[in-house]
């Protein structure tokens, strides 16, 4: 290797180390406000907060993402991934379906309810809360999609209707906060639930599908 063929080598070595280290700066400040917000159960946390907990200047923030909106722009679209995945499950698999919302609220519900509340006086949550409710009824179609696009007979939208009922955060809260009911307790009552609106809903999928016994 020639010098020149050297050195413009530790060139892209040094500009790949530097990328390195600027992405993975800006995934712990988004770290660290998630965390913050989800902890104190709100969006009203500060930039000193945020680059105290990940260990970078107020300025480190500002240069990553321009302002305090940025940053939320930013974490709001990290944290949408992460639920996605974290929701993404087998069409027609009712316990499948009903242990990965439940697992999803058991890590962010109380946050949420706190978002929702929020969200009457603050137009950033609302930003958020509105949305994730309409992802809520397109993660309940594709998740029951099987069900809802089973037989024409079948009133769709009204199935879908019950099912974002049995599976929306609420009725978690109802189960396992109201009630105090253990996190298995919860899901059996949702997987009833659900089974119950399939097997009596408009058009009585479930009964055409043949059920989903385990």
């Amino acid at each position: 290797m020639s010098p020149q063929e050297t050195s413009t080598a530790k060139r892209r070595y040094v500009m790949r180390e530097r990328a390195d280290s600027t992405a993975a700066t800006r995934e712990r400040i988004v770290h660290a406000v998630i965390t913050t917000a989800m902890e104190r159960r709100t969006l009203e946390v500060t930039l000193q907060e945020v680059s105290e907990r990940a260990g970078v200047t107020v300025q480190t923030v500002l240069r990553h993402f321009g302002s305090r909106e940025g940053l939320l722009d930013a974490a709001t679209a990290v944290a949408s991934a992460d639920v996605d995945t974290e929701r993404r499950v087998t069409p027609g698999d009712v316990h499948e379906a009903v242990r990965a919302v439940v697992g999803h609220y058991e890590r962010v519900g109380d946050f949420v309810v706190a978002l929702l509340a929020e969200s009457q006086r603050s137009e950033r949550a609302r930003a958020i809360t509105e949305p994730g409710k309409a992802l809520h009824r397109e993660w309940v179609r594709a998740s029951f999609a099987p069900y809802l696009t089973l037989r024409d007979h079948v009133d769709a939208e009204a199935l879908t209707d019950l099912l974002v009922v049995g599976t929306d955060l609420y009725t978690w809260v109802l189960l396992r906060r109201d009630r105090g009911l253990s996190r298995a307790q919860t899901e059996q009552r949702m997987i009833m639930l659900v089974e119950a609106v399939l097997l009596a809903g408009p058009g009585g999928a479930a009964a055409d599908h043949g059920g989903n016994e385990r």
